[in-house]
């Protein structure tokens, strides 16, 4: 077996080589050319793997071995520039249990110093995923800006830098050294990379592969003037060279870089123990798709620079310093087909059928194109590797092929092309109106594969909440295997159904063994059990739950019915709005356009949908169906409510205690407030729960009062004239956090 000391076999030198040719290669890409050919999981999976032949044997480490350079190099394309003091990567660790081993080595170096240097804090911020830029003043005022390139020299990109607006060319206020580097990462914020992407796509083009590639891209623009067209952004984070400045730790220069007019980032935090780094953690992988710009894992540093100086570095990387990366969330994988989804409003969408492939922690396998625009933009091809992304919950989504790859798939790549009759239901496709980008199925009463997801959706949390009835009963009820006519031809009959019509239903189902799917189908009951001649086969558990939950969904209030009926743009803020300001179903459909117009909340485009939707004899058959059935489509009026919010406008953000954010909004609408879901100078009040997030941050930049859950009770009671923010609200929500948007 092979161990340390023991000479490696050429086995192992063969793949050493190997190895080292891969990183080199793939670091090319992804630093000069700045189109990567491997995932970051992938190259951080080599990399490792270098490190760790490496570590078994050191006499495989060369002066040229990639796990002894930093990770750059200069490009032709630019003049070289040598810094003043050397720009040095960071030690990367994938998993707290490697981070608390580096944690526990750093603190036993640390007590090696004695008393030469103060008990350690842990300086914690966010890995920004851009692109590492060194800085130069002299006498206040910035004379050349370089990337990081192999740590001694970089590129000389001062025209680019100088179209970043948030970087000063001259600092402010005074103390700062005669020459000083300020090391720094510039990055596209996400919300600013998403709106650039889309008017790319507007325009024809492929949109951009991912922020880090585009920052790097634009910063190597030859033509400032393009440069300066992307949305560009930079927050400092470190110090370099400087004479003549005597801070003593790294938060003490961020007072001072921000002092001098320079952006620092608002995410940081100085820290006292390993338990508190856990909780940064923590918190920022579960927020960290709610900040300006995309990270991929937090940086620990120790604080004090004495310290920093005693423990020193390596070849490559600080000792005092180290990453840790969060799970991917972007990965490589082969595009097998492209297909296409017929949806609940007969939008037909093409979705990508992949090699499945772990990403953000789950096995994904297919992916949204949303639509043959999209696809083209993005210039995807079957067959293609692709870069595909999914950030925690967020649906995943090809973001483009890897180009350098595409001539070496076998079979060749084809490609896309988007069928012209529905795939359900045969009926010819075609825009809805001539504006439309979006092609659809216009049969929208029979069409199989609208209903299925009009049924799915009418059960969901946002609609009835029927959890009884989730995707493969959707299925089941409107596309069974058997009987050739489904229990539901329309969601109309959906209350009035039997045990009696569900007994027969079966669905085409995978065989498995020991859990394994096996490639052969079977066709089983779904409803009811499987019966023999001894045992009668009898309604499941499932089913009599169904059949409960159907019961209960008849009670739900207005607006839940309205987001039931999948008209299109009416979700749940404007279903709130009608049930509000009309009361029942029968109000709403007899109003005129204008009236539904002026409701608050709605607007011309919703009322337009809204009256054509009703216009249609087979839609107020639904209607009329589920109110014979039960079905509530009137709300109560609690005329002794008083109207305390009349004009006002209220947000509610974070989790409250006794709250449902369904449940404050209903508060809120009663009393004849407005529910918005975002802030803006037009905000009355912003409630802020525990994990406040963005919204806090916004509602403090526009001076909106914020209230906490005492304040929210005292205005619904009383109204605005005896409430006051509570001033220490503020402080009590946390930093950062999620900030959720309703969409409809």
């Amino acid at each position: 077996m092979e161990g340390e000391g023991t000479p490696p076999a050429e086995s192992l030198r063969d793949e050493h080589e190997q190895l080292a040719d891969l990183v080199r290669k793939y670091r090319y890409a992804y630093y000069q050319e700045d189109s990567p050919t491997v995932s970051d999981a992938e190259f951080d999976e080599l990399y490792r793997r270098l490190e760790e032949l490496e570590a078994l044997h050191p006499e495989l480490v060369t002066n040229d071995s990639p796990t002894q350079e930093v990770g750059g190099e200069v490009s032709s394309a630019f003049a070289a520039v040598e810094h003043l003091q050397r720009m040095y990567s960071l030690d990367d660790v994938f998993s707290l249990e490697e981070l608390e081993a580096w944690v526990r080595k750093a603190e036993a170096s640390v007590a090696k110093l004695g008393d030469r240097v103060p008990p350690i804090a842990w300086l914690t911020e966010l890995k920004i995923d851009g692109l590492a830029v060194n800085l130069l003043y002299r006498d206040g005022k910035l004379v050349r800006a370089a990337t990081r390139g192999d740590g001694t020299t970089g590129e000389d990109i001062t025209h680019n830098v100088l179209t970043i607006k948030e970087i000063p060319r001259e600092l402010s206020g005074s103390g700062y050294p005669s020459e000083v580097e300020i090391r720094g990462e510039v990055f596209i914020p996400s919300k600013a990379f998403a709106e650039f992407n889309e008017t790319l796509v507007a325009a024809g083009k492929a949109p951009l592969a991912n922020p880090r590639n585009a920052a790097a891209g634009s910063l190597r623009q030859k033509d400032p003037a393009e440069t300066a067209k992307r949305p560009l952004s930079m927050y400092v984070h470190g110090i370099g060279a400087r004479e003549g400045l005597e801070a003593k730790s790294q938060s003490g220069t961020y007072e001072l870089l921000e002092q001098w007019g320079l952006p620092v980032s608002p995410y940081l935090k100085v820290l006292g123990s390993f338990e508190e780094v856990l909780e940064f953690i923590a918190h920022y992988g579960t927020h960290r798709h709610d900040l300006q710009h995309e990270i991929d894992g937090i940086v620990v540093k120790i604080d004090d620079f004495a310290t920093q100086r005693a423990l020193g570095y390596t070849s490559r990387v600080p000792r005092w310093a180290a990453a840790y990366k969060y799970p991917p969330e972007e990965v490589h994988t082969k595009l097998l087909d492209i297909a296409v989804n017929v949806g609940r409003t007969g939008r037909v969408t093409p979705f990508g059928l992949m090699e499945p492939v772990k990403v953000a922690g789950s096995t994904v396998g297919m992916a949204t194109l949303h639509n043959q625009d999209v696809v083209k933009a993005k210039g995807v091809m079957i067959g293609d590797i692709v870069i595909l992304r999914k950030a925690g919950d967020v649906i995943p989504e090809i973001v483009g092929p890897v180009l350098a790859l595409r001539d070496k798939q076998d079979p060749p790549v084809r490609e896309f092309v988007m069928p012209t009759e529905c795939p359900s239901c045969g009926t010819p496709l075609a825009p809805a109106k001539e504006s439309d980008v979006d092609i659809r199925c216009p049969n929208a009463k029979s069409c199989p594969s609208q209903l299925r997801e009009r049924v799915f959706h009418l059960a969901g949390r946002g609609a009835f909440d029927i959890e009884a009835l989730g995707w493969e009963a959707a299925i089941a009820l409107t596309q069974p295997a058997e009987p050739e006519i489904p229990p539901l031809t329309s969601e109309a009959g959906l209350f009035s159904l039997t045990r009696e019509a569900l007994a027969d239903v079966k669905i085409r189902r995978e065989k498995r063994s020991k859990g394994v799917g096996t490639g052969e189908y079977e066709l089983v009951p779904y409803f009811f059990t499987k019966g023999t001649a001894k045992s009668p086969s009898k309604p499941t558990a499932t089913t009599e739950k169904l059949f409960v939950e159907l019961e209960k969904a008849k009670k739900q209030p207005l607006w839940r019915v309205l987001v039931a009926l999948s008209i299109r743009h009416v979700g749940p803020t404007a279903s709130r709005a009608l049930a509000t300001a009309f009361g029942s179903m029968d109000a709403i459909r007899s109003a005129t356009e204008e009236q539904i117009a002026h409701v608050d909340g709605v607007g011309p485009t919703i009322a337009a949908a809204l009256k054509e939707w009703f216009a249609v004899d087979w839609h107020n058959d639904i209607v009329d169906s589920w109110a014979a059935a039960g079905v509530r489509m009137e709300d109560e009026r609690d005329t002794s409510m008083p109207r305390t919010l009349e004009g006002l406008t209220v947000v509610v953000t974070g989790t409250l205690p006794n709250f449902s954010r369904d449940e404050a909004k209903e508060a809120i609408i009663i009393r004849g407030g407005k529910a918005s879901g975002s802030v803006s100078k037009n905000t009355s009040y912003l409630v802020a729960g525990e994990s406040a997030g963005t919204k806090l941050d916004k509602a403090e930049q526009l001076g909106v009062p914020v209230l906490d859950e005492d304040g929210f009770r005292e205005l619904l009671a009383n109204g605005p004239a005896t409430t006051d923010a509570d001033p220490e609200a503020t402080e009590a929500a946390p930093e950062a956090a999620a900030a959720e948007a309703e969409t409809e």
